[in-house]
Order: C-alpha cells, then sequence, then structure tokens
C-alpha cells in the first residue's frame, strides 16, 4: 500500500459553479464591446466607454476576492475541516 493521499475526481458543486460565474462575469462584460461602445452617459466628464472599463476593474478585483474566498472554503471542505 501507498501513503500516497486518496485522490477524489473533480466534482461540479453550486460553489464551484459561482466561482466560476465570478471568474467569467469581467471577460463576458469585456468582450461585449457593443454594450458600452459610447460616449454617454459621462461621469465627471469622463466618457462612458473609459470609467465602464474602469470599474470593471474594480468589480474583478471583488469577483476574484470572492472567487479566492469560496475555493479556500471548498478546498477546506473537501479535505476535512482540516487547516
Amino acid at each position: 500500500m501507498s501513503d500516497a493521499p486518496e485522490v477524489r475526481p473533480p466534482v461540479v458543486t453550486p460553489v464551484r459553479v459561482v466561482i466560476a460565474l465570478c471568474l467569467l462575469a469581467p471577460f463576458v462584460a469585456m468582450l461585449w464591446v457593443g454594450s458600452y461602445a459610447k460616449v454617454d452617459p459621462t461621469f465627471i466628464g469622463i466618457p462612458f466607454f473609459y470609467w465602464y472599463q474602469m470599474l470593471w476593474v474594480l468589480i474583478s478585483t471583488a469577483l476574484t476576492m470572492i472567487a479566492y474566498q469560496l475555493w479556500q472554503r471548498d478546498q477546506r471542505a473537501r479535505r476535512g475541516g482540516t487547516k
């Protein structure tokens, strides 16, 4: 017998689906250029095209942090709650 830890196959769970959505949302938002390729509405004199993209930098950061926290919790649960 080997001392190697038991390897479990990947499992699709609701938490992992949420993680995937958190990571995919910024890509979909930025690839759909037609939704933000315009000047109006402006925000403090900045055209929509620019402030929309900068807003997604902040949103992407938040979504990545959420995905990371969910992933850490999922991994702890799969290992049986250790660490």
